[in-house]
């Protein structure tokens, strides 16, 4: 494995996705709304101008967990498969180059591309509060955009793999699709309407919470905000009382592991998947 060879994949993966039309869409997008957030969280007690970082972290998880994993599989699943429709991935594959460093270069460069359009939104939403002279709850926001940014490289895994699976960029994307609402319908509501159609025990629907990266998402950031997942009912409740300070650990490690096994998934596949 030549990691010079994965360097030179991962920048001109990145020199695109800041040509695409998409990308820029998405950062100015995700900048805007987080802005509105911050501003938006003070309306409910009748002032104006930018919330705390404490209050602008609590109104961020729905954002995030709606619009960063769009962002990561629209973005990841047409890599692979869109070059192969196009011709271009046969051209690459017949330089001196592996499978898996053309793999793991793409995954590094889309990376870095997610990682600028989130930074550039939490960037400016952090300037303007820091702005406002409120510094409190600082340390919830930075755990915010650092769980953030593993549920991105997540979701990223998860788009590289259906690219792998996928032979054409419009049925990447539309599996992506349907990956992204399956994931957002089974978090809150899917795992209440679960619970009292299966009638599942509080562990289990735990357990269902934990398979969740979106859910892990937002356990891990409502645990570090207020140490406590009581706002999260029975379930919330159990984690904390069987779990105590592990909690964190179980959460991360959780995140890692949506990172990590699809990645490997996808080496897989696409080490034996058919290029012409």
């Amino acid at each position: 494995m030549s990691l010079r060879t994965i360097l030179i994949i991962a920048r001109k993966e990145l020199r695109d996705a800041l040509r695409n039309r998409w990308f820029l869409f998405y950062t100015v997008a995700f900048s805007v709304l987080a802005l509105a957030m911050a501003y938006l969280s003070l309306a409910g007690s009748g002032m104006q101008g930018l919330a705390g970082f404490g209050r602008t972290t609590a109104g961020l998880v729905n954002l995030v967990i709606l619009l960063v994993p769009l962002m990561a599989l629209s973005i990841a699943a047409p890599s692979l498969a869109g070059e192969q429709e196009q011709g271009t991935l046969a051209y690459l594959l017949a330089q001196p180059i592996t499978r898996f460093e053309a793999l793991i270069g793409k995954y590094l460069g889309l990376s870095a591309s997610l990682t600028a359009a989130l930074a550039i939104g939490f960037g400016i939403c952090g300037l303007g509060i820091a702005a406002n002279g409120d510094s409190a709850g600082v340390g919830v926001y930075i755990t915010l955009v650092v769980m953030t940014f593993a549920l991105g490289f997540a979701m990223l895994s998860v788009g590289i793999l259906i690219s792998t699976l996928t032979r054409k960029a419009a049925p990447a994307i539309g599996m992506a699709i349907v990956v992204w609402l399956c994931l957002t319908l089974l978090s809150d509501l899917g795992l209440m309407g679960s619970a009292l159609a299966f009638k599942l025990r509080i562990q289990d629907l735990f357990g269902l919470a934990l398979i969740n990266p979106l859910q892990v998402f937002k356990m891990s950031v409502l645990y570090s905000m207020n140490a406590s997942l009581d706002v999260l009912g029975p379930a919330g409740i159990y984690a904390t009382q069987a779990y105590g300070r592990w909690l964190s650990a179980l959460f991360i490690g959780s995140i890692i592991a949506w990172i990590i096994v699809p990645l490997v998934l996808a080496s897989m596949t696409f080490s034996r998947k058919s290029i012409a």
